[in-house]
């Protein structure tokens, strides 16, 4: 799709990896719509602060009508809260289940009729390596990333007759506040992976791998 022009919802783009997206949108000439759970939070210049919890369906239902000019949904929200699948505290497992694999559904299935009534558009999921490698200390999170990408997949089908291509972004760890104990020389510019990105969903790629350890771990994987 073309984003000169678009309109775009980026949820979590209060910081880190969205705020990336959201900034390199707007630098493209797209409309955009800054989604996060306190949108007095939102500080872009140029950007439109949209309240959007994507835990709470009012908030979903609100934010879906506030933005009734979408074109492009970026499910970029999430969360990490460490958790083992055994032995970990299930209620911070069902809650990064809620915010990683129920959140995008939710918002997918409440933004989808909005882009196809403005004749077609793009999704994109910000997913992860660990949707495929999925360390013992991490389970929680691959757990949810492997949910996540099986929407992306299943997704993609559904809404390519609507005229609405479905983008899957895996990426490791990125310079970003929620690696911030992860040694610098680990994590990739999250500027630079925007821009992968975004390229990819101009393209209407399926698929966009952000670091050489996706890469490899993808490669691995066909191996």
């Amino acid at each position: 799709m073309e984003l000169t022009n678009a309109v775009a919802v980026v949820t979590g783009a209060n910081r880190g990896f969205g705020r990336h997206l959201a900034a390199q949108l707007l630098a493209r000439g797209a409309k955009v719509y800054a989604a996060a759970r306190n949108p007095s939070s939102i500080d872009l210049p140029g950007a439109i602060p949209l309240r959007l919890d994507v835990t709470d369906p009012q908030s979903i239902a609100e934010a879906a009508a506030t933005a009734a000019d979408a074109t492009l949904l970026i499910n970029n929200a999430g969360a990490s809260t460490g958790q083992p699948l055994l032995g970990g505290d299930l209620a911070l497992i069902r809650a990064e289940m809620e915010t990683n694999y129920f959140g995008p559904l939710a918002v997918t299935e409440a933004f989808a009729p909005v882009i196809e009534g403005n004749g077609g558009g793009a999704v994109l999921n910000v997913l992860s390596v660990l949707s495929w490698f999925h360390p013992a200390p991490l389970g929680s999170y691959s757990a949810t990333k492997a949910a996540a990408w099986a929407l992306t997949n299943a997704t993609r089908e559904q809404l390519a007759p609507k005229g609405i291509t479905v983008t899957g972004l895996h990426v490791g760890y990125m310079d970003t506040d929620m690696a911030a104990s992860v040694p610098a020389d680990q994590k990739t510019d999250p500027a630079l992976v925007a821009g992968l990105a975004l390229d990819a969903v101009a393209a209407g790629a399926p698929e966009v791998l952000g670091d050489d350890l996706t890469r490899t771990v993808k490669s691995g994987l066909a191996a």
